[in-house]
Formats: C-alpha cells, structure tokens, sequence
C-alpha cells in the first residue's frame, strides 16, 4: 500500500493512503463534534411512537442550521439524510413512515460535511425499556468499538484493530460482520484504507500518522451473514438475529489515536441521561 502526503493528493480515491496534516485535523475535529451532536439530539428524540422520518427530518434541519450538508443525501442515490437502521437491520436502513416500538434498538449513522470534512459517526438508541440480551449486545458493540480503537497506533496495523474487536467480540458468544468495514475519511465520504473489524496481529496495512478512518463494527447475537433487500441498500441479519453497531471518526496522532466524534454531552452509549 502506497501511501501520499494529502496536500498533494488529487480529491479521488486513487488507492493511495493520504497522510494528513494538522490543518486537517483540525477540519476533521469541528465536522465530527458537529456530527456527535446531531446524535445527541437524537436520544432526546428516540422514543416509541415517533417515526424514523421525522429522525432524518430533524437531522435535516439540525445540518442546515449549522451550514452543514448531510453527506448520505443522494450518496449514490441514497434517498434520505441519515440511515436508521432497527432490531436485526445490521446498517443502511432507510427511514420511512413506520413508528419505533417499545423494545426495538436503533442505530443512527450520521455524517455531516463541514467546509469539505466529513464527520462519520453513529450510536446505539434503546426505544424504551428493552431486553437484557439486547443490552448486552450493545454493551458489547460499544467495547468492541473502544477496543479496536485502542489498538490503533503508530506502528500498529488493520489486522490488530480487526484482531482486537474479533477476540473480544467472539468471546462473548457473539459474532462479527465480515460484509461491512470501516473506511478512509476526510474530504472524501469513502476512502483507502478499508478497515475490517476482524483479523491477525500484525497483519494488513501498517498505521502511520495523518492517517483518517472509521472503525464501525457490527456485531450480531447471531450468525454473521447479512444479506441485503429489494431497495438495494437495507442490510439484514439472515438468521434475524439483533445486529449492533458503533461508529466513531479517528486519527492517527504521532504516539495515538484521536477520536475526531466524541459526544459533547457524553452521550456516548445508552442509558442517555437526557434532561
């Protein structure tokens, strides 16, 4: 893997890893903490009887009133602003008419462009009181996130974030989506390298700083297969098992790793005490 100084790199992904600068950082930082609190106005909104459209309607305005552009609108024909994605939908569900239900859990994915930068980030909602299997498997989806982004480090590799998630995710008798992976991040939505949330030490791509990525794992109660419905975007669990995820933006500093998407009301993870 090549990788380019970003200051010199077309605005295309051209399979090269771009290396940042502080300047860019500095642009990933106001995106993703603008993106972390579009999600915390989502858990004073996540409720049952309240519809996934009026959620992306909300995120909507929020991007406007902060002169923000919702990066999924129209991302290959992606319909709406934000993806909602309920029970066993493992990522991309579009929100539509259909009220939220006591019981079911909800991921939000949010990302917001600001002056070019793209803030990628998403949480786990409960709609009401919910089970205790599906707690669990968002406490474990959680930890899999902050174990993964641990091990991103100088020097480290992919293999060991993907190794950390999978080690941990698997030990606790659930399973982790190979379909789906994290990306390269910052003027473009998708970029090199991909990040896959399983793997060996010390293999895959070596980190260096002013690298710029997500980490988004997925994790299923169940089997890891997905398949994906009619409308070519909504991905499911195959065996409707509960599916989890957590997403936060990241970059490589000299001696760790910086969370670009940190909640500035420490909304990180449910229960959200929202006054």
């Amino acid at each position: 893997m090549n990788y380019i100084d970003a200051s010199e790199a077309p605005l295309a992904n051209t399979g090269q890893i771009k290396l940042h600068g502080p300047e860019a950082f500095a642009g990933m930082l106001m995106a993703g903490r603008l993106t972390a609190r579009a999600l915390d106005l989502m858990a004073e909104h996540v409720r049952p009887g309240v519809t996934t459209a009026e959620l992306d309607r909300i995120a909507l305005e929020f991007a406007g009133d902060h002169k923000a552009v919702p990066a999924p609108l129209f991302y290959r024909g992606y319909p709406k602003s934000i993806c909602t994605s309920i029970n066993h939908v493992v990522c991309h569900g579009i929100p539509n008419d259909k009220p939220l239900r006591e019981g079911e859990i909800i991921n939000i994915d949010i990302t917001l462009i600001v002056d070019g930068w793209h803030g990628d980030s998403s949480r786990m909602f409960p709609v009401g009181a919910i089970s205790r299997k599906a707690e669990r498997l968002i406490e474990v989806t959680y930890e899999s996130l902050m174990r993964g982004i641990a091990a991103a480090k100088p020097g480290a590799t992919t293999g060991d974030i993907g190794h950390a998630i999978q080690s941990y995710a698997e030990a606790e008798r659930c399973s982790v989506v190979r379909d789906f992976c994290g990306h390269g991040l910052g003027k473009l939505f998708h970029d090199v390298p991909n990040i896959l949330h399983y793997g060996r030490p010390g293999e895959g791509t070596v980190l260096r700083p002013g690298m710029i990525f997500t980490i988004e794992p997925m994790i299923n109660l169940g089997k890891p297969h997905v398949k994906i419905l009619s409308d070519g975007w909504t991905a499911v669990t195959r065996d409707r098992s509960l599916s989890a995820q957590f997403e936060h933006s990241v970059g490589i500093t000299a001696d760790s790793c910086q969370i670009f998407t940190t909640s500035p009301a420490g909304l990180h993870h449910p229960p959200y005490a929202v006054s």
